[in-house]
């Protein structure tokens, strides 16, 4: 009598991810973690020197601060942005809601390279925004959108804007209507139901998103080159210069596992957020 077939434990069927991350990603940042550990570009001498290198320096400090907060203002204005539009879908007709969907994943089915040199571009002296402001009579002569601090931030947010729409429409969608119009029947108005009822529900999808849209900003080395004209020295590029142009692969490795860190600090504080608004909402 033949028996039924039995299906691999968890386990087995995790195995295999885990070998592809053993592989293809811990041992590349374990690699990276030991070529950063040389005090010397031809990589003869152990020593932490790389990393006081970095933090002894100035210089290094605002590159390393100039990036954290490029994710924080392209975080800012994803989120903005992002939060009217997966509202929007989620009080859209569902005849709507395929079209709005397509609109939203559409920059992720593009090449982000491709994307970048659209907005390079729209913010060149003579493109989009410049003629047409010129035109309306708005402005005198081009203004400087390219190579610019504003212009690497609207890129970015406008490349990385999926990742925080799409975690704040499963939010809102998981989110019982009915609260809102309880809210709204006992006296409170909008924008109390809003900060008092749809936010802290969304809490969560709004992290993932913020998360999200963090991590891929300050690692964006093809908008950040691009865009900023490598006049805006962050992170990515300056760790490119760092070992092409330098050939200084242990003062490289040293800048990318202190990204990774300061990357993984922002997890966890997210992470604790994430905590207290959970308990906030089961309150």
């Amino acid at each position: 009598m033949a028996t039924a077939p039995r299906f691999a434990p968890p386990l087995g069927l995790a195995l295999p991810l885990g070998i592809f991350f053993l592989f293809f990603v811990f041992a590349p940042m374990l690699l990276l973690g030991w070529i950063s550990l040389h005090d010397d570009p031809g990589m003869a001498q152990m020593g932490i020197g790389q990393y006081a290198k970095f933090l002894g320096d100035g210089f290094n400090l605002g590159v390393l601060g100039s990036t954290l907060w490029l994710g924080l203002k392209v975080t800012a204005l994803s989120l903005l942005i992002g939060f009217p539009l997966a509202y929007l879908y989620t009080q859209a007709p569902a005849r709507w809601q395929g079209m709005l969907m397509l609109l939203i994943v559409l920059p992720l089915l593009t090449s982000s390279v491709v994307r970048t040199f659209a907005w390079v571009v729209i913010l060149g002296r003579q493109g989009i925004v410049n003629t047409v402001l010129l035109d309306w009579g708005l402005i005198a002569e081009p203004l400087k959108l390219l190579y610019t601090p504003g212009g690497v931030t609207v890129a970015l947010a406008q490349i990385e804007l999926p990742l925080m729409v799409l975690p704040l429409i499963t939010s809102l969608m998981n989110t019982d209507a009915n609260l809102r119009q309880a809210s709204l029947a006992l006296g409170a108005g909008h924008w109390r139901t809003f900060w008092q009822v749809t936010l802290p529900l969304t809490m969560p999808g709004l992290l993932a998103g913020a998360l999200l849209v963090f991590a891929s900003s300050i690692s964006a080395f093809v908008t950040q080159t691009l865009v900023g004209g490598g006049q805006q020295m962050f992170m990515p590029y300056y760790m490119y210069q760092q070992a092409i142009q330098a050939n200084n692969y242990p003062f490289a490795a040293a800048i990318a596992m202190l990204l990774l860190a300061s990357v993984l600090a922002v997890v966890v504080a997210i992470n604790a957020l994430g905590r207290r608004s959970r308990g906030f909402v089961h309150a």
